[in-house]
């Protein structure tokens, strides 16, 4: 599930870091697969896992920031 970058302001930062934990585990998941040779059931999901990392490290930075 995404969630906007809205939304991930409302969450608390240790929220943050536990989603952020589960996205990493997800997309070594996704790597592993794709360098096996297997075909991934979605295709789009690393770009997604991706983009989910990057929208949670960008909050953070702007809380650090604040």
């Amino acid at each position: 599930m995404e969630l906007k970058a809205k939304e991930l302001r409302q969450l608390s930062s240790e929220d943050r870091k536990e989603r952020l934990k589960g996205l990493y585990e997800t997309l070594l998941r996704e790597r592993a697969t794709h360098s096996m040779g297997g075909a991934p059931a979605n295709p789009g999901k690393i770009k997604s896992v991706r983009r989910q990392i990057a929208r949670i490290l960008t909050v953070e930075g702007e809380e650090q920031k604040k």
